[in-house]
């Protein structure tokens, strides 16, 4: 799926001087061996990411280029509200291509930002351009592409494949149905798509005309009535057991920092009965307690289910509210936190490895200033029986660019070991995303190249190469039990 599919009229496309070239990044000999010979060709395995797994059960065609590549996709929103395009053009009621063209005429501009590489890439692989989008090339390349949209190579199935993608791990609510998971399971394919479960919502008490919606369908779908504190634990487990039938074995927590407090007093228990029964009690006194404590007892379900848990902590989410309002959530107005995050976190992990109810464990900063802390943070919990049981996650959100994950690599290097690390995720709605896992990999093998030529690192491609692959594949094939 690259240039070989151009037609004779889009040749064009092709450009000599792109620095898109198959050394892109690897900037030594040793890093071009690293790269070609040990990670280049490696199957993916995506365990988190945000894939509407609907699309993928009807292996879903998209319309245009713009369906594909800039609806819901906040990273570009952002970038081209800083360059002073209208919101008709990003989110609004202008056509597909108008969007497109807009988008285009932004792009030069995003030099040394992300978008800049990420994008050039996904235009690379799979749809073959190697000119560079512009005002002037946009017009062809949005044809281009939208023809190749059009065949069974570009389908939602077809891009996977070609991306060479083994496991897609969606992110699902408890109160998810699961059908189009059980759709592709059925369909008999190599690809596997898994769910995994994400419960952010039952925490949100502080909002009680929205916690209490939520309630009345997370008891439709679990069978129980919630009246007291026990009916919405047994809730929830009844969605886990769901979830773990349906092949989930991996879940995820969007949390702003772990819950300082976690138990809950038999006063707390009637208080909250009170709540879910009295419309007249618009408050319930402590909701980081509550959040604490369903928290705690998820955690302790997991680690009996032998699942894997994720907790992305610290972003400062929705922070325009006219944006939020006439758009909602992941409308590209998120920011990075500064919250403290290493006391909570330590006491929440440390009272389950107490009690041998610590489960693998995979955690991720937003906020640079804490990359150490992370790091660090992982030796402590580690049973001496689990290779690489509480995983420092790779550069996450505003840092999955070049710097983070150098920067994300290097602490873990520093703090732990590197060759136990699972290695990369797109954490994206979008199907082009999965350039990100070759972006992650050029990175890694340059480094470890790079030290290499310098003398820090033995001069012995096979060694450092196993661990290559370590990192890129082999370490998630074994860290996640599906």
């Amino acid at each position: 799926m690259n240039a070989n599919l151009l037609s004779s009229d889009t040749k064009t496309m092709i450009n000599s001087n792109t620095i898109l070239t198959e050394d892109f990044l690897l900037q030594n000999e040793t890093a071009k061996i690293l790269f070609h010979e040990y990670a280049k060709e490696l199957p993916i395995i995506d365990y988190h990411n945000h894939l509407p797994p609907d699309q993928i059960a009807a292996d879903k065609k998209f319309s245009n280029l713009t369906e594909l590549w800039l609806k819901g996709d906040h990273y570009k929103w952002r970038a081209m509200r800083g360059l002073g395009v209208k919101e008709k053009y990003i989110t609004g009621d202008s056509s597909d291509e108008e969007k497109f063209m807009a988008w285009a005429t932004c792009f030069p501009e995003t030099v040394r930002n992300p978008l800049f590489h990420w994008s050039q890439m996904e235009l690379q692989n799979p749809f073959g351009i190697d000119v560079y989008l512009n005002k002037k090339t946009a017009t062809d390349i949005y044809n281009h592409c939208n023809h190749l949209l059009q065949t069974d190579e570009f389908s939602t199935k077809g891009i996977l494949n070609n991306f060479r993608v083994e496991m897609v791990g969606t992110t699902d609510d408890p109160c998810d149905d699961l059908s189009h998971h059980q759709k592709i399971k059925n369909q008999n394919i190599a690809l596997k798509v898994l769910p995994s479960f994400r419960p952010d919502k039952v925490f949100n008490i502080s909002d009680k005309s929205v916690f209490i919606s939520y309630i009345e369908r997370l008891e439709k779908v679990s069978g129980i009535k919630i009246k007291k504190m026990s009916d919405l634990l047994q809730a929830l487990e009844n969605r886990v057991n769901y979830f773990h039938e349906n092949g989930c074995r991996i879940s995820d927590h969007g949390l702003l920092y772990m819950p300082a407090q976690f138990t809950f007093t038999a006063a707390l228990e009637k208080e909250f009965e009170n709540f879910v029964s009295d419309k007249n009690a618009e408050s319930f006194s402590q909701p980081e307690r509550f959040a604490g404590a369903v928290l705690m007892f998820l955690c302790r379900t997991y680690h009996k289910k032998g699942w894997v848990q994720q907790f992305h902590l610290g972003p400062l989410r929705n922070n325009n509210t006219r944006l939020l309002n006439s758009i909602g959530a992941d409308a590209g107005v998120d920011s990075i936190g500064d919250f403290s995050q290493a006391t909570s976190l330590s006491n929440f992990l440390n009272a389950l490895d107490q009690r041998g109810q610590l489960a693998k464990t995979i955690l991720y900063n937003i906020n640079p200033a804490d990359n150490e802390v992370f790091a660090t943070m992982c030796g402590n919990f580690n049973d001496g029986e689990t290779k690489g049981k509480i995983q420092y996650g790779s550069g996450w959100w505003f840092l999955d660019q070049k710097d983070g994950i150098e920067k994300q690599l290097n602490a873990l290097s520093n703090m732990g070991t590197i060759s136990t690390f699972v290695g990369m995720l797109t954490d994206s709605r979008s199907f082009l995303s999965y350039s990100r896992h070759e972006y992650f990999r050029r990175i890694l093998c340059n480094l470890l190249g790079d030290e290499i030529e310098k003398g820090l690192l033995p001069n012995d491609t096979k060694w450092i190469g196993d661990i290559v692959e370590k990192v890129c594949y082999q370490n998630a094939r074994e860290y996640f039990n599906f």
